[in-house]
């Protein structure tokens, strides 16, 4: 069940919701056996159980019922924040044990479990949410690498103030009467972020100079509408010096010779690549004609595909 992006529920109908902070970290599905086993899929059903080996112990702690559970990986800051550069470090080691084995040690991730679906043989879906919340936390679930975040009902703006305050990403306001709803984006669930977000193709790139060349200095990033890619600005800060790296191989593979655009920017010395790679940018406003206001990369959406955008 996905989060459909909104702005916060007003005061009049605020108790009808649970608040819940935003992790930013890679999407899970939890599924326990019952046998002291289990297996951890990506969004898209990939299985990810050996990305990260220290959540392993959890199918011992969590006892012999089986069990599907839905939740956060993430990788915590100094402060206790999710920070998805760091996490960024472990995703993509599930053909790796042995590297995300050492990488664990260096970059310990952490389970935030927020939703049950399925417990003991019985299937959860059509439960309420204020129900399903209740099972979950009667779980008592709490272990060196797991743990079931707080979730608030009402007092909306008073959550929003926190996660703004302590430089969260935002909210999930969940209805307190929603089913679970397995594979739809649902208006019963709302994300609301502190910054504007906005999730882009990246249609080409200018090459960086001194100390970034063969790099990327900036990429140019699109908004696909009505089957056609949209430019929406230029984007050149926000990168850590790894990712920097990684991308400019992600756009060497990618590389073409036509503009993916519907009307070529007007961008001295771009080069084009095939629109298939989907960033998420901050950004503060919008131009009139579209434009984003002082963007900065966030990350690359490996979860999902231009398509998914449309």
């Amino acid at each position: 069940m996905l989060a459909t992006p909104g702005s916060l529920p007003s005061a009049a109908v605020e108790d009808l919701y649970a608040f819940e902070v935003k992790e930013d970290g890679q999407r899970a599905m939890i599924y326990l056996s019952g046998d002291g086993t289990l297996r951890v899929r990506a969004r898209g059903g990939t299985d990810i159980t050996a990305a990260y080996p220290e959540l392993l112990p959890f199918a011992e702690d969590f006892g012999g019922r089986p069990a599907v559970l839905d939740g956060e990986i993430v990788a915590l800051d100094e402060e206790g924040r999710s920070d998805f550069e760091r996490l960024q470090q472990r995703i993509g080691l599930a053909g790796s044990p042995a590297k995300a084995t050492r990488m664990a040690g260096r970059v310990p991730a952490h389970l935030m479990l927020f939703d049950v679906v399925h417990l003991g043989g019985r299937l959860l879906t059509k439960l309420p949410y204020a129900e399903r919340r209740g099972l979950l936390e009667d779980l008592g679930l709490v272990g060196p690498a797991w743990s079931t975040p707080a979730a608030v009902t009402g007092h909306g703006a008073q959550a929003w103030e926190m996660v703004r305050d302590a430089g969260l990403e935002g909210l999930i306001a969940k209805r307190l009467t929603s089913r679970y709803e397995a594979g739809v984006r649902s208006r019963n669930w709302v994300k609301i972020k502190v910054h504007q977000i906005a999730d882009v193709v990246i249609g080409g790139w200018v090459p960086g100079r001194g100390r970034l060349t063969g790099l990327p200095g900036a990429v140019l990033v699109g908004e696909p509408h009505d089957g056609l890619l949209h430019y929406a600005g230029s984007v050149g800060t926000g990168w850590s010096n790894a990712e920097r790296t990684r991308l400019a191989a992600l756009l060497k593979a990618a590389a073409n010779e036509a503009c993916p655009f519907a009307e070529v920017p007007p961008v001295a010395g771009a080069r084009w690549v095939l629109p298939r790679l989907v960033g998420e940018v901050r950004y503060t406003s919008r131009t009139h004609a579209g434009r984003l206001r002082h963007p900065s990369w966030h990350r690359l959406r490996t979860d999902l595909a231009p398509d998914d955008l449309t």
